[in-house]
């Protein structure tokens, strides 16, 4: 949003909240964050927003004025985080973004063949649900279970569509809860717009790291030895018991992707154990005996 606002200087209200598909009160909220935000030690490095009578006006601090020296670490790690938000729905790829990421990849004296690439791996399907969120419209899909392995139909209201891990998901009012849920796009074998618009519900939608908190998403059951119990701090949980006599935990999680779990398991090795279900109690085995017969061939 700042590049955008940078590049016009006023834009009212309304423009701003059309274009970035938020509400005028969402979008005060988000500029009230920027003003807090600039170069330490923070004292005249402030970004500086106005909003006068619908009106948003932003001044361009001289940490956007003058070139940003990055080492080269700091500039991969800034054109990979770029490259994946570019790849969002609604990114223009030839906006500010993408006109500053050309400049980064040039600087860095890479082409289109070479170097770092993001791939997103999108789903057919989420451009399609992208457009119902700006719709509003509400939409009919046949969504699949792993961990009941059955697949069930669904009325949904979409409202958000974003990435976590490398998946894709949306978040979108569900008729047989009545409450907000989150489905993995992949997952969705197929969507059907009703072409009625429907108001969004009421329910606050999940943020960054509390998601999981949906019972679409599938749950293990994973005893983790003393070694083990960074998992607990750096992934979310539902419950973690107390610890036995040899000091291990048994633990219920939610699970993204079966990939995550799989890279998971063979990184602790025999510091972790699958409980439940049953499916998932040998993938860490069966992953790392297939990277050993690798090994041995080469």
């Amino acid at each position: 949003m700042l590049p955008w606002l940078m590049e016009r200087d006023e834009v009212p209200l309304t423009e701003v909240a059309a274009r970035f598909d938020l509400t005028e009160a969402e979008v005060t909220k988000d500029l009230e964050l920027v003003a807090m935000c600039g170069l330490p030690p923070f004292v005249d490095e402030l970004i500086d927003v106005f909003i006068d009578e619908g009106v948003i006006s932003i001044g361009v601090p001289r940490l956007f004025t003058r070139p940003l020296r990055l080492n080269s670490v700091e500039a991969w790690e800034l054109l990979a985080a770029g490259r994946a938000a570019i790849e969002l729905p609604g990114a223009e790829p030839e906006g500010p973004l993408g006109r500053g990421l050309a400049k980064l990849a040039t600087a860095l004296g890479e082409d289109d063949t070479t170097g770092v690439r993001i791939d997103l791996d999108r789903p057919e399907q989420t451009d399609v649900i992208a457009d119902a969120v700006r719709a509003g419209e509400q939409m009919r899909i046949r969504y699949r279970s792993p961990s009941r392995d059955e697949a069930t139909e669904r009325l949904i209201v979409p409202r958000q569509v974003f990435t976590d891990r490398g998946q894709w998901y949306v978040s979108a009012d569900d008729d047989r809860t009545g409450q907000v849920r989150t489905f993995r796009i992949d997952r969705i074998e197929s969507v059907e717009p009703t072409g009625e618009a429907v108001p969004a519900g009421h329910d606050p939608l999940p943020t960054p790291g509390s998601w999981f908190a949906d019972g679409s998403v599938p749950r293990a059951t994973i005893r983790f030895a003393p070694e083990a119990r960074w998992v607990i701090e750096r992934y979310p949980v539902d419950s973690v018991s107390e610890p036995g006599d040899d000091g291990w935990v048994t633990v219920q999680l939610p699970v993204a992707s079966e990939h995550w779990l799989r890279t998971t398991m063979v990184r602790l090795g025999t510091d972790a154990e699958v409980i439940d279900p049953p499916q998932w109690r040998v993938i860490g085995a069966d992953a790392a005996a297939k990277v050993l017969e690798r090994y041995r061939r080469s």
